[in-house]
């Protein structure tokens, strides 16, 4: 039994080395894996190929550098700019637009007797009044804290819209918190006929000036 086992023992054997269908292919997927992954190599006929090197970090290539230059001396001239016109407005005074202190208001003709005339309230801040006996310009600030009053026609006063202050056609407060009179400013007559109003000189009530040359222009047509 043992002489007739020992045949069959080495046929099992040989038939165990030799390789299964499935490791062939597996063996030569490798041996073409690593025949593809091997360099060719180059002969002499073929021309050298210059190698491609990827940039390193931190590594800035011309037109890069370039580029990186021209905006840096843009925002630098912008910058520049600037600041020169910071210190250009900085050096120059500013500029308030004043209407003129000095103004002609027209013909004493064109002012009716017992009237407020209006017409220069906006742009000059005087009211012109026409007594019959001449002429008075009033300031129309309000000397309780530089309001604007408004003149009532019905009511013959001016009434300030902010306190309630009041006063006559005169400028004398009636009214109100309003501590003094309206002031007046000069006028008098121009050398072409024309009335002429001096913003540049006022006269108050409380002080007696009202009765000094210029608080009042007479007049008779």
């Amino acid at each position: 039994m043992r002489g007739a086992d020992a045949p069959g023992a080495g046929s099992d054997a040989r038939r165990d080395a030799r390789p299964r269908p499935g490791e062939r292919h597996s063996e030569a997927i490798v041996a073409q894996t690593k025949t593809q992954q091997e360099p060719k190599a180059q002969t002499a006929d073929e021309p050298l190929v210059p190698l491609k090197t990827a940039p390193l970090r931190g590594e800035v290539s011309r037109r890069g550098f370039f580029s990186a230059l021209g905006l840096g001396w843009a925002a630098f001239t912008a910058a520049s700019a600037a600041s020169l016109g910071v210190m250009v407005r900085f050096m120059m005074p500013t500029v308030l637009y004043e209407p003129p202190q000095e103004f002609k208001a027209g013909f004493p003709v064109d002012f009716a007797v017992g009237a407020v005339d209006e017409r220069f309230k906006a742009a000059y801040g005087v009211w012109i009044v026409r007594e019959a006996d001449g002429f008075y310009a009033l300031s129309t600030v309000c000397t309780h804290l530089g309001c604007t009053p408004n003149w009532l026609a019905a009511d013959e006063k001016f009434k300030c819209p902010c306190h309630g202050s009041g006063f006559i056609r005169t400028g004398i407060n009636v009214e109100g918190p309003a501590p003094r009179p309206l002031e007046r400013y000069k006028i008098t007559l121009a050398e072409d006929g024309q009335i002429l109003i001096d913003k540049n000189t006022k006269y108050q009530e409380e002080k007696g000036q009202w009765s000094l040359d210029g608080a009042f222009l007479h007049y008779s047509a």
